[in-house]
This record gives C-alpha cells, structure tokens and sequence, in this order.
C-alpha cells in the first residue's frame, strides 16, 4: 500500500470513528429521547430474562424475530462493570453503543480489506456520511445490529456463499429486512442452491434451538402481531391522513399495545389492511422482473445490488409502519452496490443521503412539533416519503435495465 492510500484509509478511518462518537454522544442531548428504546425496552427485556423473568420471543410473544434478543442481553453483560459507577441505565446505554460500534468497525475493516480499492474506500465514506446525516436512530435501536450483518453476508456472497447465507439467515431473524439482501442473492449469485440451501438449514437449526428452548407458538409470533397494528404516523401510506391531522379532520394517538403514534382517520384501518398484501404481490413482481433478468444471463455485480435496494425499499414503502430506524436498511445495499458496481451507485447513493437527512430533521428534532401535526414537520415527512417512493422506481428501473447475454429463446 502506498503512503497516500494508507494515508486516505487512515482518514477514512478516523471519520468513521467520529461519526461513531458523535452519534453516541448526540443520543443523550437530542430532543426526543432517541435512544429511548435501548433503555426504556432492550434493558428491561434483557433484564428479565436474564434475572429468570419472562423470556421475550420464547415465553411470551414478541414483536421481533427471536435473535434480537441476543445483541441485547451481549448489551446488557456488557454494561455490568460499569452499572456501579453509572446506574444499570446509563451503563447499558454506552454497551450498546459499544457493541454497535465493534460490529460496525469489523464489517469496515472487512470491506476496506488489507488493500483498499477506489470503490470500497467511496462505499468506506458513503456509509460515514449516512451515519452522521441520519443521526442517533443510526445507533440506538435493534436495527443498527443488522446493517454490519447484512454488509458482511453481501460482501462474502461469492467467495463465501454458505456463510454469507448463515449471516444474512441471522440478520434476517433479528429483523426480517436482510431477508430481502437473501432473496436478491438466491436470485442473482451463481451458487444460489448453496445460498439457499443454508439459509434453509440455518432457519431449521434456529427454530430447532427455539423449540428446544420452550418456544412453540411464540416462534413465528413476530409475524402476527404485525397483523393487528394500525397505520403509524409516519408510513408512507399515512401521508394523505397526516395532512387531514394538520387540518383536524384526522388524529394522532398513542398505541399502548405497539408503544407507537398511530393514525386514527376514516379509511385508515383499510389501508393499513391491505398494505401487507400487495408488499407480498410487490416483493414477488420484483423477484419475478430479477429472476427473469437472472436466468436470461445477467451478471451478479449488475443484477444483485439494485435488486437487494428495490426489495429492501419494497418493504419500506409497503408497510404500515415508518419508523425512522428503517432508513439504515437502505445503507447496506448501496454500500455494496459501490462495490460491485461504482459506476451505477452516485444516483441511488446520493438519494439514501437525502433520506437519511430528511429523516433525522423529523426524529429526532422535530417530532414533537409532528405529533402536534404541525405544518412544518408534515412537509419534511412527505418530502422524506416521496424520496422513498423515488428510491423505490429508481431501484426498479436499475433492475429493468440490467443488461442480459443470452436471448430467452427457448433453444437457449
């Protein structure tokens, strides 16, 4: 390595962990709390079922895929030499952190590797940059777990499938958006029964271990207590009715049940219905559009990175909920779409930015002035949700323009 690439790497490097720091430290002085679930609910879980409480996921139905749980009590060991000098919420706070940060420097130095080529120093300083435009929720929720799974199971798909699909299996059962990273390489790596047929026996050996640990019902009841939520405030389906709450014609409550700020309009509950099923129609017609691309010759470097962002921004869109967390779904894929494909990944990276700003205006610092329905905040939100809409077509539209080699004749 030369000394101006060792030099820029050891720049990259130093960004990296200032962005860390400051979105640490930003968490505790924000308005908002955004670090409120990592101690208001990771720590009491943790908590519990360490201490012989119930067991989130395993005694009682949960709301996430069981392996969530697993970061949080690693959080929460972490945290028991320094509750003596800070208190057990203080202490579990700067875990996390801790541990977010270990993840995210180990799936940094993976993708810089030993000999950093152009493309992954720009990917190095991309995924900087979204950190510090999105802020403290980059951080401070279960989600921040998943981003460094998902880089490293992308950037190992073709050289190491078995284990990328093991990661991408178990990012998938912290949070179920790597899942859509999985489908896109089963579609689009040549080794995709080797993919698929890991993820297949690492998801039987997961639900293996569950059952053994007293699971039954509650394995899959992060599935179903999605059913019954409502439409949260900030979905992009819930655009329209957040005008109507600025002109008092619909309301923002509180759920107990889901600890989220909900719609509460006529019509609501029938779009909030029928947003899960067409994401599965969404999520198929753009598997299908991949498939077709993939099986007519089109190469895994051009195909599998904006099929992996349209399927995640798919379940983004699609989806009765809209919390700001879900922007770190979307900086994976473009992180490893510069990788495999500098030259296509500006447009789609520079919209993620956009996103990420966007979002950290509305959570944290303005979301009180949003849960008054104030002009303001609302115009930021759909500006953010319009974007995400853009994201979706452009992402599809990448997909649609995959070049293919071999003609769809049936003589070849």
């Amino acid at each position: 390595m030369t000394r101006a690439s060792t030099l820029r790497t050891t720049a990259l490097w130093g960004a990296f962990a200032v962005a860390h720091l400051w979105i640490a430290v930003a968490g505790w002085v924000l308005p908002s709390q955004p670090m409120g679930d990592v101690v208001l609910v990771y720590e009491p879980w943790s908590s519990a079922a360490l201490s012989g409480g119930p067991v989130v996921g395993i005694t009682e139905t949960w709301v996430y895929p069981q392996l969530a749980l697993v970061p949080m009590l690693i959080a929460k060991m972490l945290s028991t030499p320094l509750i003596a000098v800070l208190g057990a919420s203080q202490a579990y706070l700067v875990a996390w952190a801790v541990l977010v940060t270990v993840l995210d420097a180990i799936a940094f130095a993976v993708l810089l590797s030993r000999r950093p080529v152009p493309q992954r120093r720009v990917a190095g300083w991309f995924w900087t940059a979204a950190l510090l435009m999105l802020g403290p929720i980059a951080m401070y929720r279960i989600d921040a777990i998943t981003v460094p799974v998902a880089v490293l199971g992308g950037l190992w798909l073709v050289r190491r499938p078995a284990l990328a699909a093991v990661l991408l299996t178990v990012g998938a059962w912290i949070k179920i958006w790597p899942g859509a990273l999985l489908l896109a390489a089963v579609v689009a790596v040549r080794s995709r029964m080797r993919v698929l047929l890991t993820a297949t026996a690492a998801t039987a050996g997961i639900i293996l271990v569950l059952w053994a640990l007293g699971a039954d019902s509650e394995i899959f009841g992060f599935l179903t207590e999605q059913t019954g939520r409502g439409l949260q405030i900030e979905a992009v389906a819930a655009t329209p009715f957040l005008w109507l709450a600025v002109s008092g014609a619909a309301r923002i409550e509180y759920s107990f049940e889901i600890l989220t700020f909900q719609i509460s309009a006529p019509g609501a509950d029938a779009v909030s219905a029928v947003l899960t099923p067409l994401m599965a129609v969404l999520v198929v017609v753009v598997t299908a559009i991949g498939a077709r691309k993939a099986t007519r010759g089109a190469s895994f470097a051009r195909l599998f990175p904006p099929l992996a962002l349209t399927l995640v921004a798919a379940l983004i869109v699609v989806n009765k909920v809209g919390s700001p967390q879900f922007q770190t779904w979307l900086i994976a894929p473009v992180v490893l779409w510069f990788v495999w494909d500098r030259a296509r990944a500006n447009g789609p990276a520079l919209i993620v930015l956009a996103l990420c700003a966007l979002t950290c205006l509305i959570y944290p610092l303005n979301y009180d002035a949003l849960l008054r329905a104030e002009v303001l905040p609302v115009v930021i939100l759909t500006a953010r949700n319009l974007l995400l809409i853009v994201a979706l077509v452009v992402g599809l539209r990448a997909v649609v323009r995959v070049p293919a080699h071999r003609s769809s004749s049936p003589r070849e």
